[in-house]
């Protein structure tokens, strides 16, 4: 996989992200100081993020596998 398509991946994963963290704040459950324990919207944010750390990690090894090589 190309960094470039990785790159787009992220991307679109912090679009999504976005648009989630905008849904989360209007939760009536949000205001509560636990509420993020118990938010299906927020769970699916952290799920993301790890998404994102991974593809990053990945850009990370291919870019330093394309240093070693040059």
């Amino acid at each position: 996989m190309s960094i470039e398509s990785l790159e787009k991946q992220v991307e679109e994963l912090m679009e999504k992200r976005d648009k989630l963290e905008e849904q989360c704040d209007t939760l009536p459950q949000c205001e509560k100081d636990d509420g993020c324990a118990t938010c299906k919207v927020y769970k699916e944010i952290e799920e993301t993020d790890a998404k994102i750390e991974e593809i990053e990690e990945k850009i990370e090894n291919l870019m330093g596998d394309d240093e070693i090589e040059d």
